[in-house]
């Protein structure tokens, strides 16, 4: 498991409840029709996500475990 913080938030525009894990970037996002299954679908997401970082080469940022400023 993952020790990455992950943010959740309603989305007006989409409907949806969206999921973030700010210390991976901006494309590391979500979503789904409950906080619960955003949660999940982040959860199952962010090992993938590492995967990809690592086949391009890039970075792979320790989890800081505080809030991370999203801009």
């Amino acid at each position: 498991m993952h020790k990455y913080e992950i943010v959740i938030w309603w989305s007006e525009e989409d409907q949806l409840f969206l999921s973030h894990a700010p210390e991976l970037g901006a494309g590391c996002t979500a979503h789904g029709a409950s906080p619960e299954e955003a949660l999940r679908e982040m959860n199952a997401l962010i090992p993938f996500w590492l995967d990809v970082l690592r086949e391009e080469g890039r970075p792979i940022p320790e989890p800081k475990g505080e809030l991370v400023p999203v801009t």
